[in-house]
């Protein structure tokens, strides 16, 4: 009479480990491609809301130039709050008579208002 021993070979093992790594290998890169382009569109985002803060700062105040950290960001301002997610910096003042606004750091990015 012959006893079935439970359990798995390590042949079995061995391909579980194969298939799991090249699962991972794929998943990987597509799962930093993703945080990237989250990153990017926060950065947007807050670039769009300095902008328009900017702007209805210009409409009701009629001036020029204003200071963010001084006039649009903080409580009871235009944005409550400015969340940085990827170590990025935002000018310090905003000029009527320009049309960009960028970021320094990572990631980069520009928005044409």
């Amino acid at each position: 009479m012959k006893t079935k021993k439970k359990g798995f070979t390590l042949v079995e093992i061995m391909i579980v480990v194969v298939i799991i790594g090249l699962l991972a290998t794929m998943a990987i890169p597509a799962f930093r491609q993703v945080r990237t382009n989250a990153q990017t569109n926060a950065v947007k985002s807050n670039l769009r809301q300095l902008a328009s803060a900017a702007d209805q700062y210009f409409i009701e105040h009629g001036g020029t130039t204003v200071g963010v950290t001084t006039s649009l960001v903080g409580p009871g301002k235009y944005i409550k709050a400015l969340n940085i997610v990827a170590q990025e910096t935002y000018p310090i003042t905003i000029t009527a008579a320009d049309t960009l606004i960028a970021t320094t750091g990572t990631p980069i990015v520009t928005i044409q208002f």
